[in-house]
């Protein structure tokens, strides 16, 4: 046979085969499912339907005018164990309860690659989603809210991620759940666009490898976005504030870049712990009660271009021997003091975090009124001169006068509530 005349009987006999089946509200929708043919659309009327179902096939279920799928609290509402399943469109609630279950309202089971799960609400689920050794999964534009009246530690989570590669994670709204989305063990995955709030972390996120976190906004949590133990990540122009504890943290990452993010509002900016090899660029820290907590040898990192402004301290440091930062461009530090006689936008004096003027002011904060007055300065100046005065400190020999985010005020206030 030609190859031209099988391609055409190929394409006519899928063609033939693939259909789009409608289920009414009333109908079983199970029996549907076991009765389509791979590669069918079940087009999902708009209605009520109670059960845990199952996709074994390759198949889209298509919600008309959001139908409601219930899994009457108890086990997986959907469970997917089939490549390239696409569900869209559709309201998933009421999965059970069980953490050791791993209850979820879609659970992707291991080697159901490719699946696609979009324009979903997915709402009183223990998790929303859980995705299991899948690769090429993409979860868009869904609206994912947890068991809000349950403890923080006895929800699931809103996007579980575990053991795959290729995944994309965009467009998606996520609150009240344990932790918005946890990642473990998935390389090579996308997280651009999401909402993440009101959870403990918006993300807590380990031992994954070449992933790109970029355009999200992770608030009202109690840490915005937590890196663990991970390497080859780009972290860009990401947005955490008003979370009660930190924004970012990077804890035991390498060979990473870290670059235009808002950090704003939160109880400490960065929390950097045992961090090498990283580039830290172009990140506007501000109105944090600590900008920066620095710890646990975290040294050989190239820290540029950022802005540190109006954080009550400005970097907290835990080490043995001073760090430079900016020695290429430098950093804008909002309590420099210094003056630029050039007319350079460099400071002509070097900026020292955690000096002694610094360290009177945690403890005694009325002598920020005092910061301007030439005693302070000279007391500064003392304790640069005399070493057995200072501390171990972040210095920044090229200290900006002006910051690169002139709209910078615009973040300020931006608080957990209550606090």
């Amino acid at each position: 046979m030609r190859p031209a005349l099988f391609l055409l009987l190929t394409a006519m006999t899928t063609s033939a085969v693939a259909a789009t089946v409608r289920v009414h509200n009333g109908e079983s929708l199970q029996q549907a499912i076991a009765a389509a043919q791979p590669g069918d659309v079940l087009e999902i009327a708009r209605g009520h339907y109670e059960g845990n179902f199952l996709v074994d096939k390759p198949l889209t279920l298509r919600g008309i005018q959001r139908p409601t799928l219930s899994g009457a609290l108890q086990g997986d509402t959907l469970r997917v164990t089939a490549t390239d399943v696409v569900l869209e469109g559709l309201i998933v609630r009421n999965s059970g309860d069980s953490l050791k279950d791993q209850n979820a309202g879609i659970y992707i089971r291991p080697g159901a690659h490719r699946a696609v799960v979009r324009h979903c609400d997915l709402s009183y689920n223990l998790f929303g989603l859980w995705i299991e050794k899948a690769n090429d999964v993409v979860v868009e534009a869904n609206t994912i809210t947890g068991k809000r009246e349950y403890n923080s530690s006895q929800r699931g989570n809103g996007i579980q991620l575990y053991n795959t590669t290729g995944a994309q994670i965009i467009g998606n709204n996520i609150s009240f759940v344990r932790d918005a989305l946890y990642v473990d063990v998935s390389h090579h995955a996308i997280f651009r666009g999401n909402k993440l709030h009101h959870s403990r972390y918006g993300t807590h996120y380990m031992n994954s490898y070449y992933n790109l976190w970029e355009d999200n906004d992770s608030y009202y949590n109690r840490g915005g976005l937590a890196l663990m133990e991970v390497r080859d990540q780009v972290v860009r122009n990401n947005r955490a504030w008003g979370n009660s504890d930190h924004g970012i943290m990077l804890r035991t990452m390498q060979d990473s870049v870290i670059e235009g993010n808002i950090i704003a509002g939160n109880n400490r900016g960065f929390f950097i712990y045992d961090v090498e090899y990283v580039s830290i660029k172009n990140n506007l820290v501000v109105d944090n009660v600590v900008g920066v907590h620095l710890a646990a040898g975290s040294t050989r990192n190239v820290v540029e271009g950022n802005d540190f402004i109006a954080n009550r301290e400005q970097v907290r440091y835990v080490g043995a021997r001073d760090e430079v930062w900016g020695a290429q461009s430098g950093n804008h530090w909002g309590n420099y003091l210094g003056w630029d006689r050039d007319d350079n936008g460099i400071g002509d004096v070097r900026y020292e975090a955690n000096d002694m003027v610094d360290r009177l002011i945690w403890r005694y904060p009325g002598i920020k009124l005092l910061l301007a007055s030439p005693a302070v300065q000279a007391l500064r100046l003392v304790g640069q001169q005399f070493p057995v005065l200072r501390v171990p400190s972040v210095i920044d020999p090229k200290p900006r006068m002006q910051p690169n985010h002139k709209q910078w005020s615009e973040w300020r206030g931006k608080h957990y509530p209550g606090q």
